[in-house]
């Protein structure tokens, strides 16, 4: 990674509507690798000051993984991420800072389905669902009618017509190539929403609730529905005049949005 001001790292603005959680060590994490450490030395860093929770693992060079060893399978072996300086990279390491349970969790399934089936050609329905989780998902904690609207991409009844319901809900980023893709927003980035078997627990942290939600048999069967983010009210100026909603290559569909999965 660069180290001057047009590495992608020093672009992200930590204001976006995306960042809003994350903000805090994002931002400290970055300026210590613009600063000159990597991106591994920069989380690591936080954590060791309790800047950041302990997210049960630590941050280690690419290098470390040894050839022909699965990614998945180091890290729950030795509880160490393989971490590049770059863009995709450092939001994982976020990511691990955010939702520590969550990431161990997707980890485990995904060890474990390495150990059952070996390092394969095809990842198979479950380790790809997996890869999508990790990459490109959130969650959204939405009311009943809303979450309805979007899943059968109604999308001017989910964004026009029940626009208010917006006010109540609360979309949690979790892929790391989501959020690398937001550094350049443009309208036609989606990321696909986890349908979880169960209700999240208000008793529990929404981690902690995700993480518990997640299994193996659920997964498999890809449990997601996409959402163009910069449809959200709030996330982009334009989605005010709605007739940013009438493009149909964006927001596509039922049959063509299916597709896209």
């Amino acid at each position: 990674m660069n180290h001057d001001k047009r590495t992608p790292l020093a672009a992200i603005n930590w204001h976006a509507p995306w960042l809003e959680r994350y903000a805090a060590l994002g931002e400290a994490a970055a300026q210590q690798v613009l600063a000159g450490a990597t991106v591994a030395q920069a989380f690591n860093h936080l954590v060791a000051q309790g800047a950041a929770p302990d997210p049960g693992v630590r941050f280690v060079p690419q290098a470390d993984l040894p050839s022909g060893m699965a990614y998945e399978q180091f890290i729950l072996e030795r509880a160490q991420v393989p971490t590049r300086d770059n863009l995709h990279d450092f939001f994982n390491g976020l990511m691990w800072l955010h939702w520590p349970q969550t990431k161990r969790r997707m980890n485990q399934i995904h060890g474990a389905a390495v150990q059952a089936q070996g390092v394969q050609a095809r990842r198979g329905p479950l380790r790809d669902a997996l890869t999508l989780l990790d990459e490109n998902a959130a969650l959204l904690v939405a009311p009943a009618a809303l979450l309805h609207a979007l899943q059968t991409r109604q999308w001017q009844l989910a964004f026009v017509t029940l626009r208010p319901l917006w006010q109540q809900a609360q979309l949690y980023p979790l892929g790391h190539a989501l959020l690398e893709k937001l550094v350049y927003p443009r309208k036609g980035i989606t990321a696909h929403i986890y349908q979880a078997p169960t209700a999240i627990k208000k008793d529990q942290s929404i981690d902690t609730s995700w993480a518990h939600a997640l299994q193996a048999e659920h997964l498999a069967t890809k449990p997601f529905f996409p959402l163009p983010v910069l449809g959200i009210p709030g996330w982009c100026a334009e989605n005010a005049n709605f007739y940013f909603y009438d493009d149909s290559m964006v927001f596509r569909p039922a049959r063509a949005a299916l597709e896209v999965l």
